[in-house]
């Protein structure tokens, strides 16, 4: 195990040091000059050529790659052309919150999906079945941002059940420990602040995850379909087990493990999608503040924050697979 997980490793490298090169590229792609842009139209000729000098921007490309990789190297992601902050600081309570949110929506998709799925191979062939396959068709066609405007028109607006923006009530403020509002208000004791955060990631929440949630739904039903014909179900069937134990005790586990691939790769689509999540529901997170920083063409810090996601989607596929070959030992020898 301590091979494969090695191997994985250095496999890493290639792939990290190719997402840099592109990320850097496809920013620069941008039309627009930072300068013209955060300064404004008004800014003098000489103004805007001493901020590019004091920035780095009318370097060479590759000198401005170069210098980037190596900052990253340090740890240095870098500093807002608008904000003049450095984006490691900057960027941490965004991350904090897509972090919540899509932990939030993840953990709806995992746990709605996995017994949606159950039922309908449970069920096969009945209305439930048939009703869980255009769910999941419906789910999986419906694009996030139309099913997060339908939310906030439904619930928020018609019915006034819950906040259609934001992260919190703005007139009563988390104190922020960890950045998870979820844990800071539990461990403060501020219970009704709790409350107010729940119902602030309902329906963002419900948005980010209903297409995960549909796929894994799909993918756990024909799973389980094919456990549910093997000759140890069966045994334990004959032995008059009750069907909960016979699925969570027996079949869930073998059923579980092309699942679990199709959690992790669904982990980056929530990274990607929390993008029109935020900007949909106001949402202070990562998406949000690469989304503003696009809009002052503010380079450093769209591909500073567009990078840390992609680690973050690489990280979480290498977690996947290693957890895969834990529970599979047949992977670490192909």
């Amino acid at each position: 195990m301590l091979r494969y997980t090695l191997q994985r490793l250095v496999q890493l490298i290639p792939v990290l040091i190719g997402l840099s090169i592109v990320v850097f590229l496809l920013i620069h792609l941008i039309p627009g000059d930072p300068a013209q842009v955060i300064l404004g139209q008004q800014a003098s000729e000489t103004t805007i050529e001493n901020f590019r000098e004091q920035y780095g921007l009318n370097r060479p490309l590759l000198v401005q790659y170069f210098d980037y990789v190596g900052s990253l190297l340090q740890g240095d992601l870098g500093t807002s052309l608008r904000t003049r902050t450095a984006i490691s600081r900057e960027i941490l309570p965004y991350l904090s919150a897509t972090a919540e949110l899509t932990s939030v929506a993840m953990i709806i998709a995992v746990v709605v999906g996995i017994n949606i799925g159950i039922l309908a191979a449970w069920k096969q062939n009945s209305v439930a079945d048939y009703a869980s396959t255009v769910g999941a068709l419906i789910g999986v066609s419906m694009p996030v941002f139309w099913l997060g405007l339908l939310e906030q028109w439904l619930f928020a607006q018609t019915l006034g059940w819950l906040p259609s923006s934001g992260r919190t009530n703005p007139r009563y403020p988390v104190e922020s420990i960890t950045g998870f509002y979820l844990i800071d208000t539990l461990v403060q004791g501020q219970f009704w602040q709790f409350g107010d955060v729940v119902a602030h990631l309902v329906l963002p929440g419900i948005a980010l995850g209903t297409i995960p949630m549909a796929i894994i739904a799909r993918m756990t039903r024909s799973s389980m379909l094919e456990v549910l014909k093997l000759d140890y179900v069966r045994t334990a069937r004959a032995k008059g087990l009750p069907p909960f134990k016979v699925i969570y005790l027996h079949a869930l586990k073998n059923a579980f493990i092309p699942v679990w691939t199709v959690i992790g790769l669904q982990f980056g689509f929530l990274l990607g999608g929390a993008v029109l999540t935020e900007t949909v529901f106001g949402w202070p997170g990562v998406g949000r503040y690469i989304y503003d920083a696009i809009s002052f063409r503010d380079f450093p810090v769209i591909q500073s924050g567009v990078l840390v996601l992609a680690i973050i989607f690489v990280v979480v596929n290498l977690l996947v697979d290693l957890f895969y070959a834990f529970i599979d030992p047949r992977i670490r020898y192909r």
